[in-house]
Parts: structure tokens; sequence; C-alpha cells
């Protein structure tokens, strides 16, 4: 007697590149830029007079932790280390879109200290705008790279 049960197909995930091609793969190209204006935006903050060690504090934890983590993450996936988890898709949709919504407070922390550093130093006005923008623009990263391994 035939079985009525529907033929069970299986999803395979696409496999992610590893070695060189994952700079040329999106999403996973974006992963060095978050690296590079990330760098930026903890370099920038540090060059400055910190004026509010509470907004700005926040601003270089969320910088520095999302660097070296992206960083990790940037070394597994050159070496290949994610092929021993089924489930690196989730975790990298889940690790980008967390990171960018604490971006987005730590950008707008820092876009705070720009505007309370206007009338204080000009020159640290410059530098704060200039991490500001760094912020958002990681920001911008994050959220493109969580999406697009959602979607991937």
């Amino acid at each position: 007697m035939a079985s009525r049960d529907p033929p069970a197909t299986t999803y395979a995930q696409p496999d992610a590149p590893s070695g060189v091609a994952v700079f040329l793969t999106i999403p996973y190209a974006f992963i060095l830029p978050e690296l590079v204006f990330g760098f930026w935006v903890w370099i920038l903050v540090a060059a400055t007079q910190v004026a509010s060690p509470l907004l700005q504090g926040w601003v270089m934890y969320v910088s520095l932790t999302s660097f070296l983590i992206s960083l990790l993450l940037l070394l597994s996936y050159l070496v290949g280390f994610y092929k021993r988890s089924e489930s690196w898709k989730v975790l990298d949709s889940l690790y980008h879109g967390t990171t960018a919504i604490l971006y987005m407070s730590a950008a707008v922390l820092q876009a705070n200290a720009t505007i309370v550093s206007e009338y204080q130093n000009v020159s640290h006005y410059y530098i704060n705008t200039a991490a500001s923008f760094f912020a958002f623009l990681t920001t911008l990263l994050y959220i493109l790279h969580a999406f697009s391994i959602y979607y991937h």
C-alpha cells in the first residue's frame, strides 16, 4: 500500500563564502566597511574631550564591542568556522539586527554630544560631527547587513 505522506523536501541554506570571496559577496562584503567605519567612530570619539561621559561612554562601548565581535565574525567567515553550525544565518542576522539597534542609539547620543560641543571648542565640534556621521553610516551598514542576510 502506498504512503499518503508527501515526499519530504529539505531546504539547504546557501553556503557562505570563505576566504577572499567573503569580501566580494553581498551581504558578507558589508563586514569590512562596518569594521572600518566603526573603527573611525571610536577613534574620533576618543580624540575629543569627552563633554558628556555617560553619552559618549555608551558610544565608545557600542562601537568598540561591535568592532571586536564583527572582527571575530569576519575571521570566522574567512577561516570557515561557521560551517560547524547549522544556524549561522540566524545568528548573523540576529547579531547584526541587534547591533544596528544599539548603534542607532549610540549614533543619536553622539549627535547629541555633537550639539552640546558646538559652543565649547570648534575643533572638537568638527571631530564630533565626523564621529556622528560615521556612527549613522555604520548603523546603516548594520541594517543593510541584517536584512540582506535574512533575505539571502
